[in-house]
């Protein structure tokens, strides 16, 4: 057994040498799917691109992406999955990035890391994975990403941000149609940029995928008129009309603390003037912090002008529970299963309605049911 492990890391090792291309390896609690899709999106107009499919990042993908790179290959993007403490320098050791991206540490995978602090470990794993001259890029705004160990990386470290100090920093935020704009401020140099997509979280995707390029060889004028075309992944702030005229906001792709935070953000601005329904599922994966985070949601929504609150499942019951508690303003509903909502909805929804429909990947009866709503 010893030596077929011997055997398949030597391989690993002879095949990655043989190409001598711009790697690009992300991770993140929200953002790495987007800001890969983007950066394959910009690249793959010059470049033949290697890239991890969709968010199907798990360990054992690793190798057969790696084995997709051949002699046309000009670049390669990797999404990196985290379950567990040892999976990003497990994929770090077949990939052997040259460039890494760190997008946010939010909370996510706590029943694989034990707690916050596992996870945070866990995600400063690809320090040591990317090449000693690499270039490892963060979001100077996150907090998480300030307690990850960054003295011990050698290379070239790049910051992006909107509230804090960066290297590639963005301001003057416009919500227009269809997506943000923005200015792009480099050393002294401003970019007016467009991304297609909504919410501040967009601009940091957008940020991240312009700096990853421009490291690849790319000027920023060119990943600036490239990322015009990209276009927003379904299930992602998915807005669609559906009955009666309302609009459906469909966030089913992934589910998580962070990004339920996101989706808010985006509502506080297209939602103004109308009226909110969010529909909010179970966030799974937090271990023995379920009940802390989802309460934590439950605060985020009573402190917004909702009309309306359903919550489906039995972890999601600690945010109705919690928003209720909050002395939140909305109408809140409790649901097992998606039995039933579509009746309680459809007397509420008219062209002034605006609702958030957002739940776990896993679940078939969520993404089916947002479904039904934008086909109605």
């Amino acid at each position: 057994m010893k030596s077929t492990l011997q055997a398949y890391w030597k391989f690993i090792e002879y095949y990655r040498g043989l190409f001598d291309i711009p790697v690009v390896a992300l991770t993140g609690t929200c953002g790495k799917t987007t800001t890969k899709e983007m950066i394959k999106h910009m690249a793959s107009k010059d470049w033949n691109v290697q890239a991890s499919i969709s968010s199907k990042n798990e360990p054992r993908q690793s190798l057969p992406y790696l084995i997709g790179i051949d002699e046309t290959t000009k670049a390669a993007v990797f999404e990196l999955g985290l379950g567990n403490t040892g999976n990003i320098k497990h994929q770090c050791m077949i990939y052997r990035p040259t460039i890494g991206i760190i997008t946010n540490i939010g909370v996510h995978h706590l029943d694989g890391c034990k707690n916050l602090e596992g996870y945070i470990k866990a995600k400063s794993e690809i320090l040591e994975g990317i090449a000693e001259d690499g270039t490892l890029i963060i979001n100077a705004d996150d907090d998480n990403t300030k307690k990850i160990p960054l003295h011990t990386f050698k290379g070239k470290i790049i910051t992006i941000g909107v509230h804090s100090k960066a290297d590639y920093k963005a301001s003057n935020m416009q919500f227009i149609n269809n997506g943000m704009k923005f200015t792009l401020q480099v050393a002294k140099e401003k970019y007016s940029v467009f991304v297609p997509g909504y919410g501040e979280h967009q601009v940091y995707n957008a940020v991240a995928a312009i700096v990853a390029v421009k490291e690849m060889g790319m000027s920023i004028q060119h990943a600036i008129s490239r990322l015009k075309t990209f276009k927003p992944m379904a299930r992602h702030l998915e807005m669609s009309t559906g009955l009666k005229g309302s609009t459906i906001v469909d966030d089913t792709w992934t589910n998580n603390p962070t990004s339920v935070e996101a989706a808010l953000k985006v509502l506080d601005t297209i939602g103004k003037d109308k009226k909110i329904i969010l529909i909010l599922g179970d966030i799974k994966r937090l271990g023995l912090f379920e009940e802390k985070y989802h309460r934590e949601i439950g605060s985020m929504v009573a402190e917004r002008n909702i009309q309306m609150l359903i919550t489906i499942g039995k972890r999601a019951e600690h945010i109705a529970e919690q928003a209720k508690k909050d002395g939140t303003a909305a109408e809140v509903h409790v649901f097992k299963d998606v039995a039933g909502v579509l009746e309680l909805l459809k007397p509420k929804l008219d062209q002034d309605t605006i609702v958030l429909i957002k739940g776990p990947m896993s679940s078939r009866s969520m993404i089916e049911f947002a479904n039904h709503l934008k086909e109605i």
